[in-house]
C-alpha cells in the first residue's frame, strides 16, 4: 500500500480527480452512520423499513414516523467537518473536480463547494416530491403541516403521496444524476472513496468503473470495504484528521 506522500503526489499530478463520499464523512457533525458500530440500523435494524420504498408506499404508519425522523434529523444543526472543508479547499484549488455523494445532507455544499460540482447520487432530505405528480416542494413546507397537525401530509396538488427526494431502497436512482455519477468515475484518473462502506449499489460500482479507466483508486474508511483488495492505497485513520492534512499538504497550511 501506498505512503501519505504518494497519495500527495497523486493529487497533485491528477487531471480530474473525484471524491466519492459516504456517511462516514459527517459523523463529526453528530450525523450517525447507518451500518457502524453506533450506525442508525446497527442500533434499530426496524429504522431500515423507513428507507424501503414499497413500505413507505403502502403503510401510512412507516409514512407517520418517517416525518417525525425527518423533522428530527441531526442534519437541520449539522456543521461542516474539518473533513468537509478540507475537501471544500481542495475542490476551490482544482485539484478535486466534482464530488460524488452518496449522503442526503449537503453538507459539502454547505461546506462551500458549488452546488454543480456536488453529484447527490442517493437525492437529499431538504426537498419533497409528489409521488404521483412528481410537484417539489421544500421539506420546511412539509414539516409545517406536520407540526400543524397532519401526520402524513398529502401532495397539495393532487392528494398524491409525499416522500423526500432520498433515494430508498427498492427505488431506482434519478437517471440523470447517476449518468453525471459514472461519467465522473469513468474520466477520473484519481479516485477518493472517504467513509464510505462501499457496499451499496450502484454508488459502489463507481470504484469498479474508476478501476477499470485505469484510475488510481485510495480508500479512507474506519472499516474494511469489499474494494481494499483493487485500491492503491487503503487509509484507517480519521476521515478529520486525514483530509486536511492531505489539503494541507497539498496546499500549504491554512493561516
Amino acid at each position: 500500500m501506498a505512503d501519505s506522500t504518494a497519495i500527495v503526489d497523486w493529487l497533485c499530478s491528477a487531471r480530474h480527480c473525484v471524491a466519492l463520499t459516504g456517511a462516514g464523512i459527517s459523523t463529526d457533525s453528530g450525523i450517525p452512520d447507518f451500518r457502524g458500530p453506533r450506525g442508525v440500523w446497527t442500533r434499530d435494524p426496524a429504522a431500515a423499513q423507513l428507507v424501503d420504498y414499497d413500505a413507505y408506499v403502502s403503510d401510512p404508519r412507516v409514512r407517520r414516523r418517517s416525518w417525525l425522523v425527518r423533522r428530527d434529523h441531526e442534519a437541520w444543526q449539522a456543521q461542516p467537518t474539518a473533513g468537509h472543508l478540507a475537501l471544500a479547499r481542495l475542490v476551490r484549488a482544482g485539484r478535486i473536480a466534482e464530488i460524488v455523494t452518496q449522503n442526503i445532507d449537503r453538507l459539502h455544499q454547505r461546506s462551500g463547494v458549488d452546488q454543480d460540482l456536488v453529484i447527490e447520487v442517493h437525492g437529499n432530505m431538504f426537498e419533497v416530491v409528489c409521488l404521483t405528480c412528481q410537484d417539489r416542494t421544500t421539506m420546511v413546507d412539509a414539516l409545517r403541516r406536520v407540526a400543524a397537525g397532519e401526520p402524513d401530509p398529502a401532495c397539495l396538488r393532487c392528494g398524491g403521496v409525499l416522500k423526500s427526494t432520498t433515494i430508498f431502497f427498492g427505488q431506482q436512482l434519478d437517471q440523470d444524476t447517476l449518468g453525471r455519477a459514472i461519467d465522473a468515475a469513468e474520466h477520473c484518473d484519481l479516485l477518493l472513496a472517504i467513509g464510505s462502506s462501499l457496499s451499496v449499489h450502484p454508488a459502489a460500482g463507481l470504484v469498479d468503473l474508476a478501476e477499470q479507466a485505469g484510475a488510481r483508486v485510495v480508500v479512507v474508511n474506519a472499516s474494511p470495504t469489499p474494494y481494499d483488495g483493487i485500491a492503491d492505497a487503503v487509509i484507517r485513520e480519521p476521515i478529520g484528521e486525514v483530509l486536511p492534512a492531505l489539503a494541507d499538504a497539498v496546499l500549504g497550511p491554512t493561516s
